[in-house]
């Protein structure tokens, strides 16, 4: 099955995994820079960077956490909508509107990672998703 939809959230897919790239290409070498040998260590999470190296560092896998949570809603969403015939018009661009709004949020975290900021786009992009499962919703007459 082909459906329109489907190509805003392959690009958050691709985003997503940029983000991954991000955060190895910043926190590999700030760990090293810190002294911890990948090598020999045992256990531990990304959290546990925390103070060890700086904020700046973290924002990227923060993001990357972030990414891996409400999209999750979005992808299902991508595919009822898709399922039912619905994956065209207002929602397609609702789709692009939420990815547009997530790849902001992801360049302000960080960047420059202004809560404020963050928090708006979050909103809105919240907002946007909130619309998409209500038109989900109602392709499957629930």
């Amino acid at each position: 099955m082909n459906s329109p939809i489907f190509a805003p959230a392959v690009a958050l897919v691709l985003w997503s995994l940029f983000m991954l790239g991000w955060l190895a290409l910043v926190r590999l070498p700030a760990m090293r820079k810190a002294g911890i040998d990948l090598m020999t260590l045992v256990g531990g999470r990304g959290s546990d960077l925390q103070g060890i190296v700086p904020d700046q560092v973290n924002w990227p896998a923060h993001n990357y956490g972030h990414l891996m949570e409400q999209p999750t809603i979005f992808y299902v969403t991508v595919v009822i909508l898709a399922l039912n015939g619905a994956g065209d018009g207002v929602n397609v661009q609702l789709a692009w509107a939420y990815v547009t709004l997530r790849i902001a949020h992801s360049l302000v975290q960080s960047l420059w990672n202004r809560v404020a900021v963050r928090f708006t786009l979050f909103g809105i992009s919240s907002a946007v998703l909130i619309v998409l499962a209500i038109n989900a919703a109602r392709v499957v007459n629930w």
